[in-house]
């Protein structure tokens, strides 16, 4: 067992470990994580390392539901030691029946949530995020129907993902209004080099209590240290597959860190993972893992917490 440090989620008694592990690659072809047997040995590193916040979405897998499916299996027995966050609001490709676009509406909410808690295995979801706004639904819809499920028993809290700051501001009057159950979260797109959610989001959630769940804190791997500014990507990589994030990568920063890095005797993971743990109502880096290896290199990672004077260079770095 690590030394996992854990944290409330906004201003909510619900506590999460620093480091979670996100399971979209559960289920995901020409993985490890494809199988059911190579996802166990994933859950099964998470949780011997302290991970207890595992983050998933209806959509994720091979095919829609197929990460739920696969994780609940895995916890399996140990389901109450753990906190559960699904997401729905995605284009379930009619795996929830039709949605004609109202994903965050009270009768396809009604739909997706019992559709998850089977696939999960499970009589409640800890955490249930709105995936991404669906342009249609009024807030205050979405919102009602979401409070009817915490009063029900089957979700515990909710949260955002993919909304704007603004958003969350709506969402935390709008529930402050009627009384009802309150975004405690918002997961976002957010890493060292991409540092937009702090003119917005992250002031907003700040303010109100709310506590941010980054996704994508790797960058895709480039923050891991694995690829280089001259070097092709190696084969069977997710940049690989994707060479245009590896040519359209910020190496001049993404040098920087690493010479940051390497200054202080850290690995390029410490820095993107300690380093965006370190900033403001971040409450748990969401990482995701294809072996139990890259899980407990996240979790390592997570331990490093870096001064004042460091987070200010990394400002300086990043061009913050």
């Amino acid at each position: 067992m690590s030394d996992m440090a854990f944290r409330p989620l906004g201003d909510s008694g619900l506590m999460v470990s620093v480091v979670g592990l996100g399971c979209n690659n559960l289920g995901r072809p020409k993985t490890r994580t494809q199988t059911v047997e190579g996802s166990q040995e994933v859950i099964d590193a998470a949780l011997d390392a302290g991970i207890t916040l595992f983050d998933v979405a209806d959509i994720y897998g091979g095919e829609p539901g197929l990460s739920e499916e696969i994780l609940g299996r895995c916890l399996a027995g140990r389901r109450d030691d753990v906190i559960v966050a699904t997401k729905f609001g995605m284009d379930m490709r009619g795996a929830n029946g039709p949605d004609f676009g109202a994903r965050g509406s009270r009768r396809y909410i009604r739909k997706a949530v019992e559709a998850s808690l089977r696939r999960l295995s499970t009589d409640h979801i800890d955490l249930y995020q709105y995936h991404a706004p669906d342009g249609v639904t009024p807030i205050e819809e979405t919102l009602a129907a979401l409070d009817e499920l915490v009063r029900e028993g089957k979700v515990r809290y909710i949260g955002s993902s993919n909304f704007a700051g603004w958003q969350v501001v709506e969402a935390e009057y709008t529930a402050r209004a009627g009384g009802g159950a309150r975004f405690i979260s918002a997961q976002n797109y957010y890493n060292l080099l991409h540092r937009d959610p702090e003119a917005e989001l992250l002031p907003a959630c700040q303010a109100y209590g709310v506590g941010i769940l980054p996704f994508f804190p790797l960058e895709h791997g480039l923050l891991t240290g694995k690829y280089r500014r001259d070097e092709q990507p190696p084969a069977g990589t997710r940049i690989n597959a994707r060479p245009s994030i590896h040519a359209d990568a910020d190496w001049d920063t993404i040098e920087a860190i690493r010479d940051f890095a390497d200054q202080r005797g850290l690995s390029m993971l410490q820095v993107a993972i300690g380093g965006l743990a370190a900033q403001p109502a971040v409450a748990s880096v969401i990482a995701g893992a294809t072996s139990p290896d890259q899980v407990r290199a996240n979790v390592e990672a997570g331990n490093w917490t870096p001064e004042q004077g460091d987070l200010e260079t990394l400002d300086e770095i990043t061009g913050r």
